[in-house]
C-alpha cells in the first residue's frame, strides 16, 4: 500500500472518496445525528491531524482511508 497526501487530490475527488468510506463503513457516533457534511468534515479534520490516512492499494487497485494505528499495525506484521 501507498500513502496518498490527500492535499494532492482535487477537493471534489477527496470528497467522493471520503463519502465512499463513510457510506461502506456505516460510522458510528452514538446517540446525535450527523449531516453527511458533518461527517466528511470530521474525517477531513482528521486527515489533516494525520490521525487517519488515504492509502492506494496497487494489487486491487482501489483507495481507502484507515488510521494510523491500522497502518502502523500494517507495516508491523508485513515487515517480518
Amino acid at each position: 500500500m501507498i500513502e496518498i497526501p490527500a492535499s494532492e487530490l482535487p477537493p471534489e475527488t477527496l470528497r467522493a472518496v471520503i463519502e465512499s468510506f463513510i457510506m461502506r463503513e456505516g460510522t458510528d457516533y452514538g446517540d446525535a445525528e450527523y449531516s453527511l457534511d458533518n461527517k466528511v468534515n470530521q474525517v477531513k479534520h482528521q486527515l489533516d491531524k494525520g490521525e487517519v490516512l488515504l492509502m492506494w492499494d496497487e494489487v486491487i487497485e482501489s483507495c481507502n482511508l484507515i488510521t494510523k494505528a491500522q497502518w502502523q499495525r500494517y507495516l508491523k506484521e508485513n515487515a517480518q
